[in-house]
């Protein structure tokens, strides 16, 4: 298995117009999690995902070879918007606890732009062989290491008192990821600045130490 997403990406698709490739590619993902969300996976094809995206089949299988294809795109299309999006927040952050913040609030948004999929991830990855359920397994432990860098950076600098950054780092993916999970109840009561705000607030009072308190 491809150890890199651009990899197995490019595997999968038969034209070798690389901005031609974003535009489609970007219409079936969407459109396969719309039904994969609404129908679920296992009841959904690929004709009905090409009629959703607005192509027509035969295109559709230019670029995947199978439904599972489909399914590993969408999940991955989540993973590599944390990829792009948390490093891109970083620009401008001056320091390792301001880089913590921006980590945070991005991870957040990505959930929150990518809530249909960040659900089908939990819901069908298991649909999924066990080596691309391996391969994705390992790109999100990839994201997570942006995530367990800046937790790391501010226990170095004494910002943060020491703790495992495993479970740290997966105490702010599973916040995140529960805006996603149960949207249906945060949605009544709060938003997601809010909920950003707040699930700051919770960390960094359990994290910081003394000289951390004083950053602003």
């Amino acid at each position: 298995m491809p150890s890199d997403t651009s990899q197995i990406l490019k595997g999968m698709s038969r034209t070798a117009d690389a901005g031609l490739v974003k535009e489609r590619r970007a219409k079936i993902v969407a459109g396969a999690v719309r039904l994969f969300a609404e129908q679920g996976y296992e009841r959904t094809t690929v004709q009905e995902v090409a009629r959703e995206a607005g192509i027509s089949t035969g295109l559709v299988y230019q670029y995947v070879r199978d439904k599972e294809d489909l399914l590993l795109l969408s999940i991955l299309d989540v993973l590599e918007s944390y990829a792009t999006e948390i490093p891109a927040a970083l620009e401008g952050a001056e320091g390792p606890l301001q880089r913590c913040r921006a980590t945070f609030a991005a991870y957040c948004r990505v959930v929150d732009a990518r809530r249909e999929a960040t659900l089908l991830a939990y819901r069908s990855t298991y649909s999924l062989p066990p080596e691309r359920q391996r391969f994705i397994k390992d790109a999100e432990q990839k994201t997570n290491r942006l995530i367990g860098g800046c937790i790391q950076d501010c226990i170095d600098e004494g910002l943060f008192r020491p703790v495992d950054i495993d479970l740290a780092t997966y105490q702010v993916v599973m916040y995140a990821h529960a805006w996603a999970l149960k949207h249906w109840h945060f949605v009544k009561r709060t938003d997601l600045e809010s909920y950003i705000s707040e699930g700051l607030d919770f960390f960094l009072h359990a994290l910081l130490t003394d000289l951390g308190r004083k950053v602003p």
